[in-house]
């Protein structure tokens, strides 16, 4: 999905998006609630504030890290580094639209743009469209955190659930042929 996105400045915008998304496991409203001042960048990373979400009506925050990635091109630290100083990104939203002139705006994204662009860059990809929507990020990074051997813990810590038996029905499926007892058969 990350190669499906257009050039430019929309394109840099919804690399920064799904790939925030993806390795912050945040919810489309998480995402797109996020502001310039929400993000701190370090030696390790990149460390968001959510200063509310769905299951902290409260208001009290908690802090999310995404670390670097390996690769540049799919790197979420360095991807929204890119995206703040190239659009010009100050105090205020941190995902904005652009007009059709390429000019960023002055608001921020709603929670049906983060599912277009999903959508959009899925199609793109050869993907079924119909099976991807913004809760899509989320979900995939706790599949494929499980697939890559990740503990439910460290898979909670990252998407905030409180329950195991929540973080469960994401990962679900990723978990289907790891620990498998069909693979020890020797058929």
């Amino acid at each position: 999905m990350v190669e499906a996105t257009d050039p430019g400045l929309i394109g840099l915008r919804d690399r920064a998006l799904i790939l925030l998304g993806f390795s912050g496991a945040f919810r489309r409203s998480e995402l797109v609630g996020l502001s310039f001042e929400d993000c701190g960048f370090g030696k390790e990373g990149l460390t968001v504030t959510l200063r509310r979400s769905k299951t902290d009506q409260e208001g009290a925050g908690r802090k999310v890290g995404i670390p670097y990635g390996s690769n540049p091109d799919t790197c979420p630290v360095r991807t929204v580094q890119d995206w703040i100083e190239q659009a010009g990104i100050a105090p205020g939203p941190l995902f904005r639209s652009i007009n059709r002139h390429g000019r960023i705006q002055a608001g921020r994204l709603g929670g049906i743009d983060v599912a277009r662009i999903v959508k959009k860059l899925a199609l793109r990809a050869g993907l079924d469209a119909e099976r991807y929507a913004g809760h899509s990020l989320r979900a995939g990074h706790a599949t494929s955190a499980a697939i890559a051997g990740a503990s439910e813990r460290s898979i909670m810590n990252q998407t905030g659930h409180r329950s195991v038996q929540m973080v469960r029905r994401y990962i679900r499926e990723g978990t289907l042929f790891r620990e498998n007892s069909a693979g020890k058969l020797g058929l």
